[in-house]
């Protein structure tokens, strides 16, 4: 579930070719979420790494991530008797 909801997310990334010929890209809805690279696969892996630990910070948060494509993933607490 996880790798699949990454995918999604970076289908839906866009990406720039800067002035100094290096690729920058980012994904709407995902604040903070962004890669750069010298290749424009370099940036979708720095995307995609920024993208993982982004959301395992929000999920030890308890925040919630969007919802890509019908794709949820949400956190479930439950209580240790």
């Amino acid at each position: 579930m996880l790798s699949k909801y990454c995918q999604k997310a970076l289908e839906k990334a866009e990406y720039k070719k800067l002035d100094d010929d290096t690729w920058f890209a980012e994904i709407k809805g995902f604040v903070g979420v962004w890669g750069n690279g010298i290749t424009i696969e370099e940036c979708r892996q720095d995307l995609l790494e920024v993208l993982e630990e982004w959301i395992i910070l929000k999920l030890q948060d308890g925040d919630s991530l969007p919802v890509i494509d019908e794709i949820e993933i949400k956190v479930v607490l439950m209580e240790v008797a």
